[in-house]
């Protein structure tokens, strides 16, 4: 039996739309051979069965165990994409390097219609998909070892119509924002700087109308960097957001989060899809 382990993603990370990500300390399985306990088996229609036979996959049986909530903005097809092909990928090669999460996240990016959060899957660690490559940013010891509070509410987003919301001309000015904040947040990360984190990650493209939609989202955010989170973003359409934490402060940013949505601890995983058996 073979089985790849594969971690959530958040994505955007406010002002890097569609090219930001970061993967969650929350992991989902995909294998072949008799499920494991709160196993799933899948049909040939599930994410990571057409990515499996996508990267040439046979017709065995696979299945799934998932903690990733679906529909939330945590990455869950494409984690489920990136397991999928990279079972199909271990079976065939019995490993998985480097090269080969190159060839499945190349799969994953065209089945996802976007990469960022198939990338971080794929890597760990906080990612930049450029030119359809994935790009890993540097992280240092203070940002790589803070966490993730991932508010997360019971209502669910699809991508594709939170996307056809989303003005499909881009102004200059916010365009020019929004690249100005990215370049700060890679100066965060290769100084391990959080002071830096809050202007890095002000989106001026599509959180405004996406918070529209999910006015709650907006507040869970304020009252997060209120208690004292260094910055947050919209996670990927929504409707989770994701508050980056100094542990010292954890507590009380979930303590000021409302109800309307569960909080979870999490940290980041510097991994990426791993391969069992």
């Amino acid at each position: 039996m073979t089985t790849a382990h594969v971690p959530a993603s958040t994505a955007n990370l406010g002002a890097g739309f569609d090219v930001l990500g970061m993967a969650l300390g929350l992991r989902l399985a995909v294998g072949d051979g008799e499920p494991p306990t709160r196993g799933q088996m899948l049909d040939e229609h599930h994410p990571a069965s057409v990515a499996f036979a996508r990267a040439g996959g046979d017709d065995r049986p696979l299945w799934i165990r998932s903690p990733i909530p679906m529909g939330r903005g945590l990455g869950f097809s494409g984690a489920a994409r990136v397991a999928g092909a990279a079972l199909a990928t271990a079976i065939e090669h019995r490993r998985l390097d480097d090269d080969g999460r190159r060839s499945l996240l190349t799969i994953a990016a065209e089945l996802e219609a976007h990469g960022d959060n198939a990338a971080a899957s794929a890597f760990g660690g906080v990612t930049a998909w450029v030119a359809g490559q994935a790009v890993s940013l540097p992280l240092g010891s203070r940002l790589g070892s803070a966490e993730i509070v991932a508010w997360i509410p019971r209502s669910t987003t699809s991508t594709a119509r939170s996307r056809a919301t989303l003005d499909p001309q881009i102004d200059r000015q916010a365009a020019t924002a929004n690249l100005g904040a990215v370049a700060q947040f890679v100066v965060a990360l290769a100084d391990d700087d959080p002071d830096l984190l809050a202007g890095a990650t002000e989106d001026h493209m599509h959180q405004r109308a996406r918070f529209a939609a999910q006015p709650a989202g907006l507040h869970a955010l304020s009252v997060g960097i209120d208690a004292g989170a260094w910055c947050g973003w919209l996670s990927g359409s929504g409707p989770t957001v994701a508050l980056w934490v100094d542990p010292a402060r954890t507590e009380a940013v979930l303590a000021a989060l409302p109800a309307g949505g569960a909080a979870r601890r999490l940290t980041i995983d510097t991994a990426g899809v791993e391969i069992e058996g």
